[in-house]
């Protein structure tokens, strides 16, 4: 009877009988193709961003609405507020949306966190015009009908508490608030009974003060004409106007490092660990060399981090880290889900990793290949016009557009590697991260204590 084969390494994993599997030579890079668009700002201040991809006879839309706001109250507000836009208007009541919409082969969807109300569509190119039109009706008309309003009140109190029972939800207000303490931005998911107390007309009263024009931005992505569609925009929502600009977040303070926090969640099987440093906006001149330097830590498959305790050690199914950009700032996060009996051990060999990076710093065939994915992966996620669309409304919130989207693989293949090593050693350094730890702390307490640089409960 033969034995069964155990687990294969990470080294088996990269290697045939004949030696290391070849990775490929990153092609020469060919310019970006020429977008042609239009970056504007309408009298009544909102700036719309066209641009012409005529992959599919299709148009993306994004509009990005800074909804800043530091009322109590203000998340559950606003998570109404973004459930029932689009449930009617003087116009049109919810159904003569839908149907509009599908006619065209469109629809409209809305989602609202603490710093943006974002509203996003799709339609046939030659559909455009309606979709425009059932926008700025909401936009400038939307009634929030009282029994609407009421019944997804009724259901958002419900999701919301089967959502803080989730782990992830657990860990990541967890985090928000050992980073940024009473912040506004911590509250992501409102409670549950402020939701339950809200009316339609707080709805209504929120969609007057805060769904404004300036300060917000609209990203057309398609089969379009640039010049032509910013004076169909302009028509469209000529009527959508204030004096008043919309509410940004406020600004969020630097990440200090320091210890991490358990935080109890008894009886739990798994923990999740969830790991934070102040980083480089998109702006900054060596945001691209950051870039680079966290793909060989963690931020793809490949990755130390990865190949670390992922496919040598076997604590976790998936461990990552990445970028989160909040406003004019950004941060490096790290996260992994673990059992408990190996939370305190992927914890310090994570810790390793980032003493690793800085005193084994990346090689050129690291960076070599980090960069050939990150170049790579930034082409394949604008190829479509969705993509495209979704990655220029985030770069809008930075100030940015075409032009840094377009000559960002340029910036990454100009990267040395003594600049990602640079990197490495200024960012990556283990005191610069706080944090947390979800999960049981009678089984997590001892390992971690032994661990040190852990608050226990």
């Amino acid at each position: 009877m033969t034995a069964a084969k155990s687990h294969r390494t990470a080294e088996e994993i990269g290697r045939t009988a004949v030696g290391p599997r070849p990775v490929p030579e990153l092609g020469e890079q060919r310019p970006a193709a020429d977008l042609a668009s239009v970056d504007t700002v309408l009298p009544n201040g909102l700036r719309v961003l066209a641009v012409r991809h005529a992959s599919v006879p299709t148009v993306e839309l994004r509009l990005r609405i800074p909804f800043g706001g530091s009322d109590p109250l203000h998340p559950a507000r606003a998570e109404l507020l973004a459930e029932t836009l689009l449930t009617g208007t003087t116009r049109r009541d919810r159904v003569a949306i839908d149907t509009e919409l599908a006619l065209i082969g469109g629809e409209l969807g809305t989602i609202v966190d603490p710093e943006r109300l974002s509203i996003s569509g799709s339609s046939l190119s030659d559909g455009l015009p309606t979709l425009l039109d059932v926008l700025a009706d909401v936009l400038t008309d939307a009634t929030y009908p009282d029994g609407q309003v009421v019944r997804e009140r009724d259901r958002l109190v419900e999701r919301i508490a089967v959502a803080r029972t989730q782990p992830r939800v657990i860990a990541r207000e967890a985090l928000q608030q050992r980073r940024y303490g009473d912040h506004p931005v911590v509250r992501e998911v409102p409670q549950a009974e402020d939701v339950a107390v809200v009316g339609p007309e707080a709805v209504r009263a929120l969609h007057a003060q805060a769904v404004l024009p300036r300060g917000s931005v609209l990203v057309l992505v398609g089969d379009l004409d640039p010049e032509k569609v910013i004076d169909d925009v302009a028509a469209a929502v000529g009527g959508w106007s204030s004096d008043a600009e919309a509410t940004p977040l406020a600004p969020v303070p630097d990440v200090a490092g320091g210890d991490v926090l358990l935080v109890p969640r008894r009886g739990a099987v798994q923990s999740q660990i969830r790991l934070s440093s102040q980083a480089l906006p998109r702006t900054d001149d060596r945001y691209a060399a950051l870039q680079l330097a966290n793909l060989v830590f963690g931020g793809y498959f490949s990755s130390r981090l990865v190949e670390n305790i992922r496919e040598d050690k076997g604590y976790t199914y998936g461990a990552h880290s990445g970028f989160e950009f909040t406003g004019e700032t950004a941060t490096l996060d790290i996260d992994a889900d673990t059992a408990s009996d190996v939370t305190a051990a992927a914890l310090m060999e994570t810790r390793y990793e980032l003493t690793r990076l800085r005193v084994v710093p990346p090689s050129e065939e690291e960076v070599a290949a980090v960069r050939q994915y990150a170049v790579g992966s930034l082409l394949i996620s604008t190829s479509s016009q969705a993509g495209l669309a979704s990655q220029l409304s985030a770069l809008a919130g930075a100030g940015l557009g075409v032009e840094w989207l377009a000559g960002h693989p340029q910036r990454l293949q100009e990267v040395s590697t003594e600049q990602v090593v640079e990197a490495a050693r200024e960012f990556f350094a283990p005191e610069r991260f706080t944090g947390v730890v979800v999960g049981d702390p009678e089984v997590l307490s001892d390992g971690l204590a032994a661990l040190g640089g852990v608050v226990l409960p």
